[in-house]
């Protein structure tokens, strides 16, 4: 069905509010006089109170308080439609005045403001909702202003239920097709946002939204018999909506109209591809058909358009048996569509081709051969020789060696052929074939996969840079296959676990790589380097143990044997981290301690680490740093110094014990004359070195008495000698020489001796 509307309004959507607005202005116009007139008395009242009080003065500004305002809906705050309700709003004002002050109420609804009124009274203010409808439903709020002080009251909400029942209306009962009916749905009495539904046999058909409470829409009925129309209404309140009742049921009888497509294909009973179809689309008119009515022919086959016009349509073609669909032959008048369809069988002439290759799989530049042959044929019409075949595209170097046989080399890469059938005109198509040739697999690269350490297992790779798959990959050692495996997919490879005990058993290894019927191909033998772990570990000193003194310069020589570069770590007994570490890519090498001193003392041992990843580590050597030679010889001079130094003071200890002896032998002449011993004393100075004697003989008294001598440091004793008088003096002399060589240090004996009676009496000298 075909829908216009045209909105149309036949009532007031606000006549309610009119309504009051007019009674209020005429209201309001009868206030206004009055208040006139009240203006004037009180004007003159004021001048002829002035004129006989003149002492009495007006006060122009009373003081007033807006108590309260208050909103009240009556009869109530549920009512049905028709309902005739009043918004009373009620102002509590006090005031120090008894005039009463001019004051201006505001109703709103819904935030909404549909009403203001002045007024100088101190009645109520009414605001009138006569027959009250759904549309006046919401919450109703009152606002006084004087002299600029505001208040507002509480919302209060009304409610208003029931609808009017929609009325429709239609201009026509009967139509022929294509033909247009007006339809108008009322809403009595009801106002405000309003939505209207129309229904054609219980289904809607069209909504749509108009602020009055009417709507007028036009029909077309699409189909023939007999339709039912109603409507309904609903009125928008927001957030809420509310529906009216069902309209009257109008029936609608559409009659079909007399004019009708015609669809004829002219052809043989059995009709085979490559048959000629002629094919018409006509107009059937009947007497009662209306002349006013435009048409349109269009015939179609499938989904392709053949061809147009007004009244008729002729269209000629061969027939494919590829083409799908029926003939349609389609009349349109105006929005009134009539369709008739027939099916053409049509017979293959010949099916389509399919084209294979042979072998199924095909390397580069290897010969292949495509074969084109179509499977059926109608051979009541055509024979197979007449069926001709070619490739697409024709420049493919390609021989044909027989009807649909090719034959030739592989192209180097992927290429698309298509197999072209022709017979009688017809020409069909094969599937397109795309020929993948496959790349011989290149000579394999066999390489180690990370590191190889001898005694451990390590992985062998074995890969061809190009080469279709799949490739059989079989890892070989002296000419003798190991094992083999198959890659399938780019992401995989050809992987062997081996292990080996000498390092040069690595090169006896090598792979094969096969993809094709041909020999295999060999890579050439495994070159990679064996990581040797690391054996015997040594740590060497220098200078040797025994000759290391403070000072020197210390070297710890780390060795071990296997495969380089290796790191060296030296550590000392008591420290977890090691003193010095390094890599070289020698055996051995080198810690240097400078200027040893005795912290240096204790216990050293090395490790040492290659890629194989094995830690060994050397014995441990006990390092004593003995003291150097030159504090050594600086000892030993202190010692000599305090030993020479000591031998000194026992000679001169020893000798201050002699001087003591000597003059204790001296005092044997202590019973001379005091002036001759200390003239001899005096008189006699030695400047002689001191001379030590053995024995030494001392001179005795006059009487011959033995008196006790010291000879060294020890005690001895001499008899001395009575000698004769006449050899005194030489007596005298010679023992006075001798002790006084004797004792080099004393004053020299004087030759005046005591007297005595014989010169004998004189010592003799010992030897």
């Amino acid at each position: 069905m075909h829908i216009q509307t045209d909105g149309h309004t036949t009532f007031n959507p606000a006549y309610s509010h009119q309504a009051v607005d007019l009674q209020d202005s005429q209201q309001q116009e009868r206030q206004c006089s009055s208040d006139r007139m009240g203006l004037l008395l009180l004007l003159t009242s004021s001048l002829l109170s002035s004129y006989f009080h003149p002492g009495i003065v007006v006060d122009a500004q009373r003081s007033f308080a807006i108590r309260n305002i208050v909103l009240s809906l009556e009869p109530s705050t549920n009512v049905t439609r028709d309902t005739n309700v009043t918004v009373r709003c009620k102002a509590i004002v006090s005031s120090s005045g008894s005039e009463v002050l001019s004051r201006e109420y505001t109703i709103y609804k819904d935030s909404q403001k549909v009403y203001t009124k002045n007024s100088s009274t101190s009645e109520d203010l009414l605001y009138p909702l006569p027959g009250a409808r759904v549309s006046n439903t919401g919450k109703y709020r009152c606002k006084i202003n004087i002299e600029g002080k505001e208040r507002k009251s509480e919302a209060t909400k009304l409610t208003v239920t029931g609808l009017s029942k929609p009325v429709l209306h239609l201009n026509k009962y009967v139509v022929n097709e294509e033909e247009e009916v007006t339809a108008s749905c009322t809403a009595p009495g009801e106002t405000g946002s309003i939505f209207f539904y129309f229904y054609e046999d219980s289904k809607e058909i069209l909504e749509n939204r108009v602020n009055s409470n009417q709507l007028e829409a036009k029909f077309r009925f699409s189909s023939i018999g007999h339709h039912t129309i109603n409507c309904a209404y609903a009125v928008l309140i927001i957030p809420d909506s509310f529906m009216s009742e069902q309209s009257n049921m109008i029936t609608v009888s559409v009659k079909e109209l007399s004019i009708t497509p015609v669809l004829e294909i002219f052809s043989q009973s059995r009709v085979y591809e490559g048959d000629q179809l002629n094919i018409s689309c006509t107009i059937r008119n009947s007497v009662n058909s209306s002349v006013n009515i435009t048409h349109n022919l269009y015939l179609s086959h499938g989904t392709k358009l053949l061809s147009s016009g007004e009244t008729k349509v002729n269209h000629s073609m061969v027939a494919l048996a590829k083409d799908p669909g029926d003939f349609e032959c389609r009349l349109e008048m105006g929005h009134v569509d009539k369709v008739t369809t027939k099916m053409v069988s049509v017979t293959e002439l010949f099916s389509a081709p399919t084209l294979t290759m042979s072998p199924a799989e095909v390397f580069q530049k290897e010969y292949m051969t495509l074969t084109c042959k179509s499977e059926n044929y109608a051979s009541e019409r055509i024979t197979r020789e007449e069926l001709s075949y070619t490739l697409e595209p024709p420049d493919i170097p390609l021989t044909s060696m027989k009807p649909g046989v090719f034959s030739g080399k592989a192209l180097q890469f992927d290429f698309n052929y298509t197999c072209v059938a022709q017979a009688k005109g017809i020409v069909k198509h094969s599937d397109t074939l795309t020929v993948y040739p496959k790349v011989s697999v290149s000579i394999p690269k066999i390489s180690v996969v990370g590191k190889a350490v001898l005694g451990q297992p390590f992985r062998i790779l074995c890969q061809s840079d190009t080469g279709s798959f799949p490739i059989n990959y079989t890892l070989i050692r002296d000419y003798e296959q190991l094992s083999t495996t198959t890659v399938k997919l780019p992401p995989q490879e050809a992987l062997f676990t081996v292990t080996i005990s000498r390092p040069d058993e690595i090169s006896k290894y090598m792979c094969r790589a096969k993809n094709n019927h041909r020999e295999a191909l060999l890579s050439k033998r495994l070159n990679a380097t064996v990581i040797v772990p690391l054996t015997d570990p040594t740590l060497t000193v220098l200078p040797h143990i025994p000759e290391i003194s403070e000072g020197d310069h210390l070297y710890l020589i780390c060795g071990t044997k296997g495969s380089p570069p290796v790191t060296f770590k030296w550590y000392r007994d008591g420290n977890k981290q090691p003193l010095f570490t390094t890599t070289t890519d020698k055996n051995n090498t080198h810690y240097q301690v400078s200027h040893l001193s005795k912290e240096h003392s204790g216990t050293y041992y090395c490790e040492a680490v290659n890629h194989a990843n094995i830690v060994v580590r050397s014995e441990k050597v006990t390092i004593e740093v003995r003291m150097a030679l030159w504090k050594k010889a600086v000892i030993g001079g202190v010692c000599l110094v305090v030993v020479s130094m000591l031998v000194v003071a026992c000679v001169l200890y020893f000798k201050s014990k002699r001087v003591r002896v000597v003059r204790a032998a001296v005092s044997v002449w202590s019973e001379r004359p005091p002036e001759a011993a200390n003239d001899e004393e005096s008189s006699v100075v030695s400047s002689e070195p001191d001379v030590e004697y053995t024995e030494v003989v001392h001179p005795q008294p006059v009487d011959t008495v033995r008196v006790p001598l010291r000879k060294g440091t020890d005690t001895v004793y001499s008899e001395l000698k009575n000698l004769p008088h006449g050899d005194a003096d030489h007596h005298d002399y010679q023992g006075s020489v001798e002790y006084a060589e004797l004792n080099s240090d004393r004053p020299e004996i004087s030759h005046h001796l005591p007297e005595a009676n014989d010169p004998q009496d004189l010592p003799v000298p010992v030897d």
